[in-house]
């Protein structure tokens, strides 16, 4: 399988570390609000916005110019990867309008329906950001080594 072109060979490490940053951002947004640290919250979801949004235009670059990479995997690796892919695609493009009204409420003081809608929101971004770690991961990293790194 080729890889991506060596000038853009470090953009799928950065998507994941984002990706990464944004579930960690968001889980300690979380548990900052449940012990009532209103403000550490607040900084957790605003750069966790920032992380998600930075892994958005640089995902859809890096796309936009390599293109999709297969996944080689055999046998019941290959069923987990695309049960996790699809399941992190369509929950990725459910997420995107979620955040963006989730985070429209809160900055409007609206914080009851800001809570309303952030506990479907807090799942499903944790769930995509995470998983889209672990694509990065049997994808890039756990992948079947190429023919000429078997030979001994």
């Amino acid at each position: 399988m080729p890889g991506p072109p060596e000038s853009l060979a470090w953009m799928p490490t950065l998507n994941a570390t984002l990706n990464g940053s944004s579930a960690l951002l968001v889980f300690a947004g979380w548990r900052f609000i449940r012990r009532k640290r209103i403000a550490a919250h607040r900084a957790c979801m605003a750069a966790a916005v920032v992380a998600s949004t930075l892994f958005l235009a640089s995902y859809l670059v890096y796309h936009a110019r390599v293109g999709s990479m297969p996944y080689t995997g055999t046998g019941p690796l290959r069923y987990i990867y695309f049960t996790i892919l699809i399941s992190h695609t369509f929950l990725a493009a459910v997420i995107v309008p979620l955040v963006a009204v989730t985070l429209t409420r809160a900055l409007r003081g609206r914080f009851e329906a800001h809570r309303r809608i952030a506990r479907l929101t807090l799942p499903i971004w944790l769930y995509v950001s995470v998983t889209g770690v672990v694509i990065y991961l049997m994808l890039y990293v756990l992948g079947p080594a190429p023919a000429a790194a078997a030979l001994p």
